[in-house]
């Protein structure tokens, strides 16, 4: 590829460079650059990726993308490196992303379900070949083809229009992604037309980055001013919000009122399932999802908004759904030979944490048992908030470590247990998240569900900057052996 056609499209404010200048390789990070690559000097919250400049000319750049002059080498001059980049990308890898129907899912809940839901939905009524990109794992069709390295949720710019590229050449129709805040502020999806955007609900969450509210609800919101039709929750308080934004057809969802294009009515809460009528106008069916709490009645009704909005029936819906299966980290129960449950979840907001226990409160028959904390060098005003909850809904909560990070783990759990009640359950603090699930253990008796919330499907725990191997399947194995449980 030519330079110039690599930067088409782009806001260019000088070239300083030859746009016949053949390109190789396109990075925002100077160690991986070899010659003839375009490095792209990104500002990022920590490091400026113009500091790292000579040493990416040193490295073999043949071209230098930035938001200042470069000394040294080639460069092409913008006003936005990160909007460049991902404009950029989508140039490098043929603009993969106009040949997929592209499905975009955004919210503080329910992304990994809703996103693994529409893709089996699709798959499963039209016969189609579709692409995941979420929290969990990346998957064209039924392949795993492992997962994004550069952020949890939405991958950056470059790793996104690569993978595109290998969804639309393994021939996927469609490319159904958790979109996150993050994503949508740093612009990491920018010139990407959405086929759908979809917004699940908003509750407090990422606030040391969005500072406010209003902050990370306007973030969410720039999804839909990307979508032509934008699938909205209107039970949510900030449902106004989103569809203010929206810029193309608006399609709504809800169980609450009739004024949607879809409803639920006739809810069933059941212990391990959810069972509800579907009613659009004309058409009406009776839904059931193997996934209990009343959170998925919510993410079922996105899935089918989604799949309507893709020319699927009512009734093919329904017949999908009846088939579709739940998500690693997302209310798993661990298969153990107690008389006691053991189930883990993602749960990490405060609103997700109340859902989830109250979901599992349902189905329980003896105690409640909690064990669960909070990032480190994350928002810490929810700390306090979710002490409350779980004080609020459990028999007994055993406050721990999350991913602690670079924070003092002490630190967090005295956040966290400012906010428990002194007339709530009885609680235990253990710091060690390993020796915190052993102890739920052992004190759970027959009937009692431990609820392991917040690392989900994890498999690793973030202590200082090293990520550590920490699967809590094989925790919960190892605990119960050594109890003489197992």
């Amino acid at each position: 590829m030519r330079l110039g056609e690599l930067i088409g499209g782009l806001d260019v404010t000088r070239l300083a460079a030859d746009p016949e200048t053949p390109v190789t390789g396109l990075h925002a990070d100077y160690r991986q650059i070899k010659p003839g690559d375009v490095f792209i000097a990104i500002r990022g919250r920590e490091r400026d990726g113009h500091d790292f400049i000579p040493a990416a000319i040193a490295a073999g750049a043949s071209v230098i993308l930035a938001e200042r002059p470069v000394e040294g080498a080639p460069y092409v001059l913008t006003p936005n490196s990160r909007r460049a980049m991902a404009l950029a990308a989508g140039n490098f890898y043929g603009n993969p992303a106009r040949e997929l129907q592209i499905i975009g899912v955004t919210g503080t809940n329910g992304k990994t379900t809703t996103t693994n839901l529409i893709k089996q939905i699709l798959e499963s009524a039209t016969g189609q070949k579709v692409g995941l990109i979420g929290t969990n794992r990346d998957m064209i069709g039924d392949r795993e083809v492992g997962h994004h390295s550069t952020t949890p949720t939405t991958p950056d710019s470059l790793e996104l229009h690569a993978l595109l590229r290998r969804m639309a050449d393994e021939g996927c129709k469609y490319a159904v992604m958790e979109v996150s805040s993050h994503a949508l502020a740093l612009e990491r999806v920018h010139g990407i037309r959405f086929a759908q955007g979809i917004f699940t609900n908003l509750t407090e969450d990422h606030l040391d980055f969005h500072k406010t509210m209003e902050d990370y609800a306007a973030a969410k919101a720039k999804l839909f001013a990307m979508s032509d039709v934008s699938i909205i929750n209107i039970d949510d308080p900030w449902a106004e919000t989103m569809m203010k934004a929206a810029g193309g057809r608006l399609y709504t969802y809800s169980a609450r009122s009739d004024d949607a294009d879809l409803t639920a009515r006739d809810v069933k809460l059941h212990a391990m399932s959810v069972s509800f009528c579907a009613l659009m106008t004309g058409k009406i069916e009776k839904l059931r999802l193997g996934i209990p709490g009343i959170f998925s009645v919510y993410n079922a009704l996105a899935a089918t908004a989604s799949a309507i909005n893709a020319g699927v029936s009512l009734e093919a819906v329904r017949d999908a759904m009846s088939r579709c299966s739940g998500v690693r980290g997302r209310v798993e129960v661990v298969p153990t030979d107690t008389d006691f449950t053991v189930l883990i979840d993602y749960a990490h907001s405060p609103d997700a944490l109340e859902k989830i226990l109250t979901t599992v409160r349902a189905f329980t028959k003896g105690r409640l048992i909690a064990v669960f904390g909070c990032g480190g060098d994350r928002d810490r005003e929810k700390r306090p908030i979710m002490g409350r909850i779980a004080s609020q809904k459990c028999d007994y909560v055993v406050v721990t470590s999350d991913n602690p990070r670079t924070e003092d783990p002490d630190r967090i759990l005295s956040d966290v247990v400012s906010g428990m009640e002194r007339d709530g359950a009885p609680f235990a603090v253990l710091a060690d998240r390993r020796e915190a699930i052993a102890h739920a253990l052992s004190v759970a008796r027959a009937g009692d569900t431990v609820a392991l919330l917040g690392k989900g499907h994890e498999d690793y725990q973030i202590i200082g900057r090293e990520k550590l191997p920490f699967d809590e399947r094989q925790v919960v194995a190892e605990a119960l052996k050594n109890l003489g449980k197992a």
